[in-house]
């Protein structure tokens, strides 16, 4: 989830100051659970965390990594929006790291098909593997029954 940050002059340079104040907003505040969609629940073993990249991997940017690595988790399932931005840092980075990297297809959005297909396209060929939601599912369920 992205975390409140504090404007910058590069950013509003970048962006302009009412879209650079958006950005900085994007994540909205208060505790996270109250920031998530209505319709997520969460379960007992779920964790949060804010990122203040476009990057949940970059490092000093969220603790995600470090979260993962006391777990011994090698593969990461990335989900969310923007697909094009900060899904695909998140790939990108993660790869560089040297975890296994999922994007779920069906499970990343952003504003226009054909940014959302290069993403898929450029994750495929060099970052990692591009599954549906259903194909996740089936994998994690063999995992299961294994």
């Amino acid at each position: 989830m992205p975390a409140r940050t504090e404007r910058t002059p590069v950013g509003d340079e970048f962006h302009g100051p009412e879209a650079a104040e958006m950005f900085r907003n994007s994540g909205g505040s208060g505790p996270l659970p109250g920031r998530l969609w209505h319709g997520f629940t969460l379960g007992s073993d779920d964790v949060l965390m804010e990122k203040s990249a476009p990057s949940a991997f970059f490092p000093g940017r969220c603790a995600l990594p470090e979260l993962l690595q006391e777990r011994g988790i090698d593969t990461v399932l990335i989900t969310g929006t923007v697909t094009n931005v900060c899904c695909e840092s998140s790939a990108r980075d993660a790869w560089t790291l040297g975890y296994r990297v999922v994007l779920i297809a069906d499970a990343n959005a952003t504003g226009r098909d054909q940014d959302h297909n290069a993403t898929l396209h450029t994750v495929y060929r060099s970052f990692g593997d591009v599954r549906s939601t259903a194909a996740v599912l089936a994998m994690l369920e063999e995992q299961v029954t294994a």
